[in-house]
């Protein structure tokens, strides 16, 4: 008996011994690169909390915007020094799950439900899980708005009024993933044609369109501007902060994850699987309502440590009115939408302010003295703004898709196509001004 006992506590010993260098083998160390669209006061704080939690492990964070950042994980799979990628744009993950250039993984972490609002949290096939959510819609500056006169919006047509002529900002969707998303949004709520309605009529109120996300809520904070169209969390950490800023949710609007996945091939496996499941772990989420991130947690459980003025979209009736996102239809036309934004919209800016400014006019005028035949060329005008060189149906084609995401030929079919666009926008926007002025003469 004591032979065995000895034997038994040699085998455990040397059992134990072996195991040690396992484990040390498996424990998460060294650096763990992501590449974000997250701003630095996002990702700071994280950061910091992460590498506590964590210790030996650094977090190293490039910056690019959502496309870009799709990009550079596709120009370096060949010799890949990324691990994760870290953004709001769930079809931007798509993109990369249908190239095969994400890893599969399950977190191991509890308490998350499959779905916020109408949307799943997870990726079905696991390639990507959702750690915050977010919904898109209007902040403004209430000091810029009083000394402007400026009312309260409620949904997106309220920009489109004459109120709001120069006073709204807005970042370009081929630039930012979260305006992409709020485009496809107005879009899919909307449908095809009266949602491009919508974004050309309150276009023609834009003062700018800036190149990244967070310079709309910037110029808001500061009062550059009075108004932006946002994500929410823009506007729950300015408020936060002090600024003088009011959100709204519109009618027409959705709730989707912000998502993290591993990238395919991973330098540091361990350490991407640990930062993962950090963020989806109750410290982690409890991270994000600090006031300069100020996100909505997936973990319902966290709210309970959130002011009472905190939006929770597990409670909030809002949230369960907003419109279901079908992240396929987004994915499949990201470029034709974005292309069609610039096209129409960013890049004929001034054409398209310039006959909107001339309709408000009409519009003032008609108030005061109705006129038939001067409502009537209003009208036309504004059918020729609204007019689209492409049905829905023709932006999903794979023929026009293919004119940016083809082969060898993709540049020069791209350039043909985007200069027919602009092409059809400025000859429309032309006629229109010519309506609309001729229906100011009308109404006067």
């Amino acid at each position: 008996m004591i032979t065995r006992r000895i034997a038994l506590a040699t085998a455990t010993a040397l059992g134990l011994a072996l195991a040690a260098p396992a484990a040390l083998a498996q424990a998460p160390s060294g650096k763990v690169t992501v590449v974000t669209s997250f701003s630095k006061d996002v990702t700071d704080p994280i950061k910091k909390a992460f590498e506590k939690a964590v210790p030996g492990v650094t977090l190293e964070v490039q910056n690019r915007n959502t496309n870009a950042g799709v990009k550079f994980v596709e120009e370096t799979r060949a010799n890949n020094q990324v691990d994760l990628f870290w953004a709001s744009a769930p079809d931007a993950f798509e993109v990369l799950k249908g190239k095969k250039l994400l890893s599969a993984y399950k977190p191991k972490a509890t308490g998350i439900p499959e779905k916020i609002g109408s949307y799943p949290i997870n990726d079905p096939d696991g390639f990507y899980s959702g750690f915050a959510a977010s919904g898109y819609g209007i902040m403004w500056n209430e000091r810029y708005a009083k000394a402007n006169k400026l009312p309260e919006p409620k949904d997106w047509q309220d920009l489109a009024k004459p109120a709001f002529f120069d006073h709204v900002s807005i970042a370009s969707p081929a630039r930012s993933g979260t305006t992409h998303l709020t485009v496809e949004t107005i879009l899919q709520g909307e449908g095809w044609e009266k949602g491009w309605r919508t974004l050309k009529e309150m276009a023609g109120n834009f003062r700018s369109i800036t190149e990244r996300s967070f310079g709309v809520p910037e110029a808001v904070n500061s009062g550059q501007v009075g108004v932006g169209i946002v994500i929410d969390f823009f506007a729950f950490s300015a408020q936060a902060s002090g600024f003088p800023i009011k959100f709204v949710y519109p009618t027409v609007t959705t709730v989707v994850p912000a998502n993290v996945a591993i990238v395919a091939n991973p330098p540091n496996k361990a350490a991407a699987e640990a930062f993962i499941e950090f963020l989806l772990s109750p410290a982690g989420q409890e991270v994000l309502l600090e006031p300069g991130i100020r996100r909505l947690p997936v973990n319902p459980a966290v709210y309970a440590k959130a002011g009472a003025d905190y939006p929770n979209p597990f409670t909030d009736p809002r949230f369960q009115k907003m419109i279901g996102f079908d992240v396929d239809k987004s994915e499949q036309r990201t470029a034709v939408v974005d292309t069609l934004f610039d096209q129409l919209i960013s890049f004929q800016l001034d054409a398209l302010k310039g006959v909107t400014k001339t309709l408000h006019e009409v519009d003032a005028a008609l108030a005061k003295k109705p006129n038939a035949q001067a409502k009537a060329l209003a009208d036309e005008a504004r059918n020729l703004i609204a007019a689209l060189p492409v049905t829905e149906a023709q932006a999903a084609s794979p023929e026009l898709r293919g004119a940016f995401t083809g082969g060898k030929e993709k540049g020069a079919r791209q350039a043909e196509v985007e200069s027919q666009w602009a092409s059809f926008a400025r000859d429309n926007y032309a006629k229109a001004k010519a309506k609309a002025e001729e229906a100011l003469k009308a109404a006067k």
